[in-house]
């Protein structure tokens, strides 16, 4: 995939690392001269200098190709307003924004972005549900954080180890979109017949008010939504 990521400060530029040791072909704009000057050397030609609010700077990022772009400046306001101009003046990619104040995650979906990530939010999420972040840990948050997507590795003691999928009763609005099964490479998109085991990390896509029952169903031995064949 072809990805554009908006702000080198040190959410873009971990994250340009991270896809770029993945294999995606990365491009990274950033307006701070002096940011650009102390990274240029590393990151070489994939390092734009410029405004991303410059439709000439996001075509020569090749917007016009791009899957998807992530906007992670600092400021709110300026990361909606790349995202939105890419959705009008090129249409194809996928936008992504960082917020920082997470009131602003409901306008933002209003207004066509794709999606969005806050870690005010996640971080007030765990607090409010009380969660252990070693059971489970959100990944993104959509449609102003009413849905999540969250990953949780499977103990040997969880409800799940063993059974079929189309064993298991999930809340309503969950679902399991994958399983990353330790020692393979690939990922499990699952089915009704995929077996769960302990190690297993699951993907799962969850209404917010909803999280707190996933929880119990993953990892609570007394469950009574798990049920058997």
């Amino acid at each position: 995939m072809y990805m554009i990521i908006v702000g080198a400060g040190k959410v873009g530029y971990n994250l340009t690392k991270l896809l770029m040791n993945k294999g995606h072909e990365v491009a990274v704009i950033e307006k701070n001269k002096e940011r650009y000057t102390k990274l240029v050397d590393e990151l070489g030609e994939i390092l734009i200098l410029g405004d991303a609010i410059d439709v000439d700077i996001l075509k020569i990022a090749g917007a016009n190709r791009a899957d998807v772009l992530v906007a992670t400046t600092g400021q709110d306001e300026e990361n909606l307003v790349i995202c939105q101009m890419v959705k009008i003046m090129f249409i194809n990619p996928k936008t992504i924004a960082l917020v920082n104040d997470p009131q602003n995650e409901d306008v933002f979906a209003g207004l066509g972005i794709d999606s969005t990530v806050s870690s005010t939010r996640i971080i007030d999420m765990l607090i409010e549900q009380k969660m252990d972040t070693s059971m489970i840990t959100p990944l993104l948050a959509l449609k102003g954080g009413k849905v999540e997507i969250i990953q949780a590795e499977l103990t040997k003691n969880s409800p799940l180890a063993g059974k079929q999928l189309i064993d298991v009763t999930l809340p309503s609005e969950c679902i399991i979109i994958s399983v990353i099964r330790q020692g393979q490479e690939d990922v499990v998109i699952p089915r009704g017949n995929t077996v769960l085991n302990a190690g297993d990390t699951v993907i799962a896509l969850v209404s917010k008010d909803n999280l707190s029952a996933l929880q119990n169903i993953l990892f609570k031995q007394n469950s009574r939504t798990v049920v058997g064949s």
